[in-house]
């Protein structure tokens, strides 16, 4: 099989990379910088692309079995200025027009596009379960969402099944938010941040590489499918497992006002959450590796 990623060279997609190569199939991972994408395993190859178009590259879509659609920016690198959320905006929409426009021109179509989103779709939630059937936010991550799952949208009429996953917070100490959390932790000055009552979605990163994999596998897996791991925690519950795992103590708050004034607008990725379930990929019948925050932990601060 060879499967086409689009921001390959981020955090899971080196390691869906990793995984799909050690069982034989060839990866594509499309990249504005392709020689920049280095210590590739034998079966996976970088290609150029401009992220808005299919120029150059478009003709490979012929050649896959899969597109798994995983670019772009990072929400937590700098605050969410005017100029800042228009990056975040185009570097989702634009990358998902170019796949459903290569999609559109092939012969010889994918049989699969698996198109990346986030719980954030939901907006900021309470205590209720939050599955597939709720509805999208109003602010402006639940917005950003909105757009990012419409650029492919399309391709669902194409004859070519769709799945699109939104996925929680993805943990791992090779990346992501976990080596920053961990960190205060290590000085024995972690703590809940916030109120620390906010829901936390979280995945352990072998879950999500092989819940994507499921997705790709999975003839009946199609539309919004949540990546996140069954059993949610609070926020504080998350820091007092982390000082569990660590032997170190989790009473050290960091204030939401504090954030606010450091973070800004960004701010609400810290302190606002959903208490998001994988319904549809349970239904489905997909099993966990790392069901629990603590097992997920334990594997990962070892």
């Amino acid at each position: 099989m060879t499967v086409i990623i689009t921001g390959g060279s981020g955090l899971v997609g080196r390691a869906l990379t990793a995984s799909l190569t050690t069982d034989g199939h060839e990866v594509i991972i499309l990249s504005r910088s392709p020689e920049k994408v280095t210590q590739l395993p034998n079966q996976a190859q970088a290609e150029g692309w401009d992220g808005r178009s299919p120029q150059g590259w478009g003709h490979l879509a012929n050649e896959a079995e899969a597109i798994v659609n995983l670019a772009g920016a990072s929400l937590a690198n700098s605050r969410w200025t005017d100029a800042r959320k228009k990056q975040l905006l185009d570097s989702r929409v634009l990358p998902g027009q170019a796949v459903t426009q290569a999609v559109e021109a092939a012969t010889n179509r994918p049989r699969v596009v698996i198109q990346a989103s986030a719980v954030g779709y939901y907006g900021p939630g309470g205590d209720e379960e939050i599955d597939e059937t709720a509805s999208p936010g109003n602010d402006f991550l639940a917005k950003l969402c909105l757009d990012w799952e419409a650029a492919t949208a399309p391709i669902a009429g194409m004859g070519v099944r769709l799945a699109t996953m939104r996925t929680g917070v993805v943990l791992s100490m090779k990346g992501g938010a976990l080596p920053k959390q961990s960190l205060p932790f290590k000085m024995f000055v972690g703590g809940p941040v916030g109120s620390g009552k906010q829901w936390y979605p979280w995945i352990h990163i072998d879950d999500a590489v092989a819940g994507i994999r499921f997705l790709i596998e999975t003839e009946l897996a199609a539309g919004p499918i949540n990546l996140t791991a069954p059993n949610p925690v609070t926020n504080a519950q998350f820091g007092r497992t982390i000082g569990k795992v660590m032997g170190r103590p989790a009473f050290m708050p960091a204030p939401a006002f504090a954030m606010k004034l450091l973070f800004g607008e960004m701010s609400t990725v810290l302190l606002d959450g959903q208490r998001v379930i994988p319904k549809a990929l349970q239904d489905l019948g997909f099993t966990f590796k790392f069901p629990d925050v603590e097992s997920a932990l334990r594997d990962l601060l070892k």
